[in-house]
């Protein structure tokens, strides 16, 4: 059973990512699931991991691609691992649509 990378929750959007640090570019790939047959977002940042610096270019990456302010994007999972827990606060209609054609998936 595979379980959605995207998640709607009340007010927020809970968005499952795979990143890879110290990429040569900042960049979603797109959806790709792991042995389990969990769904995440394929993700690379140029940013090392280091003080945060990776989980800050990822929000800030996550928050251009949909349209929303920096703000409104933060890793709330999974700060030290690759496999990190995204949320997305008071998403709008045009933020959800731009998730769900990256990821190809319709919202859990």
């Amino acid at each position: 059973m595979t379980q959605g990378a995207l998640i709607d929750q009340d007010d927020a959007l809970i968005l499952r990512v795979r990143l890879q640090p110290k990429s040569s570019a900042d960049r979603l790939e797109g959806l790709a699931h792991d042995a389990a047959g969990r769904a995440y977002l394929k993700a690379r940042v140029r940013a090392i991991a280091e003080k945060g610096k990776a989980n800050a270019a990822l929000e800030k990456l996550v928050a251009k691609a949909i349209h929303v302010p920096r703000s409104r994007v933060c890793v709330i999972k999974g700060t030290t691992d690759r496999v990190k827990t995204v949320r997305i606060e008071r998403p709008d209609e045009a933020s959800k649509i731009a998730l769900q054609a990256l990821l190809k998936e319709p919202l859990s």
